[in-house]
């Protein structure tokens, strides 16, 4: 989750990495994937929750908000710990039928892309295991994280729901893109259950019946997501970096199942481990974050922006190099600008943030 100050960000990490035991990382000496499996062999394997009350009961101090109410990653609803016959929101197999009712347990890593085991470590690993609100939870199902064009459902805290507009993906996969303040937690969850069960993942490709696993997963076990994938967790990563709320919620973890994980107290590990796919991707480039153009061609004379960044302006030019159009300092609505009432014709779209561009072709028919 972003903080709006960078002090205060790097002094609440600074105090958070304080609680890492000592020696805990000692042996994580490599680099590679050599890396991934020597933090494989110190996180894994670990104590095992129960999924009910193992769960319910770590929420209480693992996921609470600083106002007391439960810290739901799909809503900005104000849900109460506990049961329904004790005053909580929690789910009790009733309702859910719109936000705002119960909250349940999110596998943000959905469970039937490693075939649904109750029991099992993942089934109910607290780190990918996240409180939810019922009614999003179930819009989400298994669909796999990306970020969305034109949203077909919008949840209170803009999670959305849309075809895929995530670099070198088909626009035909149907994504679930989580709120901007979460996006970095999700993709260090990935990066844990890519290290945590780095001996079992190389079989998880194809057990999700939708597919949807094997849009995300790769087959292997050292690099384990498809390029496109992993750019966009590297990318989240990145522009979203580790919070005090998830230090926090690192700790409690580690009192219950006796790991951490590795990647909130060492973010740096990402980029050591998938170092490839780091160099080429340049996450400080424009061209390498997650801005996209919808609809291209456009039929209906206006086009819409969506970008994860900050853009300074943005520039309309003919094929004739005339500039048509320029806005200064767009305004953005929930991640997106929209430019309307466009003559037909071939144009270039310029956008510049931070003395970078990035020129998009555009079709208006």
């Amino acid at each position: 989750m972003k903080k709006i100050y960078t002090l205060l960000l790097i002094l609440s990490i600074t105090i958070g990495f304080a609680q890492i035991p000592t020696g805990y990382y000692s042996t994580a000496t490599g680099t590679g994937f050599a890396l991934k499996t020597q933090l494989f062999n110190k996180i894994s394997p670990h104590t095992t929750l129960i999924y009910g009350s193992g769960l319910w009961n770590l929420y209480l101090t693992s996921d609470a908000r600083p106002n007391g109410y439960v810290w739901d990653i799909y809503s900005t609803c104000n849900f109460v710990f506990g049961t329904v016959a004790n005053g909580g929101n929690q789910d009790d197999g009733l309702l859910g039928t719109a936000e705002c009712q119960r909250y349940n347990k999110e596998h943000t890593f959905p469970k039937s892309w490693f075939g649904g085991v109750s029991g099992t470590q993942m089934y109910s690993d607290a780190f990918h295991v996240m409180p939810a609100d019922k009614f999003d939870n179930g819009k989400r199902g298994s669909l796999a994280y990306g970020m969305v064009g034109i949203p077909t459902y919008t949840s209170s805290n803009g999670s959305k729901i849309g075809n895929c507009i995530t670099p070198n993906y088909t626009s035909s996969l149907k994504v679930f893109e989580p709120a901007d303040e979460f996006k970095g937690d999700i993709a260090r969850n990935y990066f844990y259950m890519a290290t945590c069960y780095e001996n079992v993942i190389d079989s998880w490709q194809n057990l999700d019946s939708t597919g949807s696993g094997d849009t995300v997963l790769d087959g292997s076990n050292d690099n384990v997501f498809e390029a496109w994938f992993l750019n966009q967790l590297l990318i989240w990563n990145n522009q979203d970096p580790v919070s005090q709320k998830e230090i926090d919620r690192n700790n409690a973890i580690y009192a219950a199942q006796g790991n951490r994980n590795p990647f909130i107290d060492h973010p740096e590990y990402v980029c050591q481990i998938w170092s490839t796919a780091c160099t080429n991707l340049n996450m400080n480039s424009i061209e390498n974050t997650s801005i996209a153009v919808f609809p291209n061609p456009s039929t209906d004379h206006k086009i819409t922006i969506s970008s994860t960044i900050t853009l300074d302006s943005i520039q309309l030019i003919n094929l004739n190099g005339q500039l048509l159009l320029e806005i200064n300092n767009p305004a953005f609505n929930n991640n997106s600008y929209t430019l309307e009432n466009l003559p037909q014709g071939f144009y270039f779209l310029k956008l510049s943030s931070n003395n970078q561009s990035l020129t998009k072709k555009v079709i208006i028919n």
